[in-house]
């Protein structure tokens, strides 16, 4: 199934090079007066090899079909992730390697989508938003309500995101896991 570059998503599993690969981060830019590019961290899942590909914002991706299981997150222990089968209730660990960024957003019992090749955990596909609370920012201003001012805020799994200077700690925020950015509170 062939995707647009601009449809890449953290976690997917695409065929590059006639390799698979998992899809680490994704970032969409736009340099001045030169075209759109997508920047996309890539892992071979043959050779665990890590690198960076620039994509042009129309170029065909080959998408590939996985198998996909409702699983949800339970725990984290080190480097291992835990995840429960919501129908069989057997319990998987994955590795921070398989995960990748995707381990910035997981909270106990989100319910996320595993992936699954050849019988083989070779990522997740997590929700579009994910709502986290605020551990740590600055104070908030009362008075800043329509700015573009921003201040980064630690959230409870350990990610920072740029935030309005109106949100304090304890709050909770929605965050786009696609791009890491705050979309609103939640």
């Amino acid at each position: 199934m062939s995707i647009p570059a601009t449809q890449l998503r953290p976690g997917m599993i695409i065929k590059h090079n006639n390799d698979l690969h998992a899809v680490f981060s994704v970032e969409h830019r736009t340099p001045g007066n030169l075209r759109a590019f997508i920047q996309a961290k890539l892992r071979n899942l043959r050779t665990g090899a890590m690198f960076e590909h620039r994509f042009r914002s129309p170029d065909p991706i080959e998408k590939i079909v996985v198998d996909e299981m409702e699983m949800e997150f339970l725990y984290a222990d080190g480097d291992d992730y835990y995840f429960m089968n919501t129908e069989t209730f057997e319990q998987i660990h994955l590795n921070k390697d398989v995960l990748g960024d995707a381990t910035d957003y997981l909270t106990a019992n989100l319910q996320i989508k595993v992936e699954f090749y050849d019988g083989k955990a070779v990522g997740v596909e997590l929700p579009q938003t994910v709502e986290l609370t605020v551990v740590e920012t600055e104070p908030g201003l009362k008075s800043a309500t329509a700015s573009n001012v921003t201040k980064p805020a630690k959230l409870e799994t350990g990610v920072v995101v740029q935030v309005p200077p109106f949100i304090n700690e304890g709050e909770k925020i929605r965050v786009d896991t696609a791009e890491g950015a705050y979309l609103s509170r939640a």
